[in-house]
């Protein structure tokens, strides 16, 4: 989400400008006769500022638009509506009138289109607009995802540290584990306890390997892990350890591993790890992590978003 964060901006800051100096080639063209070398002289400090605030303003409320839109199919029509729009610009450039007359159509009545097919999800916005709820929807439904989830992985952890189940949870924050979801078998379900527990049930196909949590989803399973090659970690420490410490060593990710010899459950950040955490223990330190953190920056760019790296 966030680099469709910083895509969104950066296409309003190129359109503003784009739109500004055609504005004043217009201008200098037909006042002075000439194109002026400079395009910024006519801007003064105001125009520099409004501008600043109109992008700003525009970036915002669509935005929170695509937050309330998140999740419903009000998504997918939005990627086909992109579509249409690139076949439009491929259609006007090299001159494809036919398909350009279509495309046109399609705009002018697929505008109707979806204000009927997505009426309540219209009036719903409307609703929490006029509730002064569009602003901090997203915020509050967000750190309530995160409650839940952590919620899910502690009552999941608990099961399999009394049975002695071993376990690989990581979960990403802002850099990206993509490459290590690949690796796995695509999941993309809810994070739930029931489907973590049952995920590591040994001698079931993905019980090996790590659960990578991204986006409030098990995003895959039996993924793998590069592993730590610090020599001064513990020789009584199995491969799920090292490869937990090796993950937090090249990401921000955190992982949580419950030993399938004690039950013992550990939690490593940052290439340290913490060994034998009671469960209190642990919820308290995903809670600082994912709750307390995101209350001071946005909610996503923990769980729903992430830069690549």
């Amino acid at each position: 989400m966030k680099s469709l964060k910083s895509a969104l901006l950066v296409i309003i800051l190129g359109y503003n400008y784009l739109r500004r100096s055609i504005l004043i080639i217009s201008k200098n063209t037909g006042l002075r006769g000439g194109l002026s070398l400079s395009l910024f002289e006519d801007y003064t400090f105001v125009d520099i500022l409004i501008s600043f605030v109109d992008i700003l303003v525009v970036w915002f409320i669509i935005y929170r638009l695509l937050m309330v839109i998140r999740g419903s199919k009000a998504v997918q029509l939005l990627k086909g509506f992109i579509v249409i729009l690139l076949i439009k610009g491929f259609s006007s450039v090299f001159k494809l009138s036919m398909l350009e007359t279509l495309t046109n159509e399609l705009i002018k009545w697929g505008i109707l289109a979806v204000i009927i097919i997505f009426q309540p999800e219209i009036r719903k916005a409307l609703e929490e607009l006029g509730r002064a709820k569009f602003f901090s929807r997203s915020v509050q439904g967000e750190l309530s995802q995160i409650e839940k989830n952590i919620k899910d992985i502690i009552a999941a952890v608990s099961y399999m540290s009394k049975r002695r189940i071993g376990a690989l949870i990581a979960i990403e924050q802002q850099s990206s584990l993509d490459s290590f979801i690949e690796s796995g078998i695509s999941i993309k379900g809810d994070i739930t306890s029931q489907l973590l527990i049952n995920i590591f049930i040994p001698n079931t196909p993905l019980h090996d390997g790590a659960v990578i949590l991204q986006n409030h989803q098990v995003a895959a399973a039996g993924c793998y892990l590069p592993l730590s090659e610090d020599q001064l970690i513990s020789k009584e420490l199995g491969t799920r350890h090292r490869a937990a410490i090796g993950l937090s060593e090249v990401s921000d990710s955190i992982t949580i591993i419950v030993s399938e010899e004690t039950g013992e459950v550990s939690l490593t950040k940052s290439g340290v790890l913490h060994r034998d955490l009671e469960l209190d223990n642990l919820e308290s330190m995903l809670k600082l992590e994912l709750i307390q953190v995101s209350s001071n920056e946005s909610p996503f760019w923990k769980w729903g978003g992430r830069k690549n790296g």
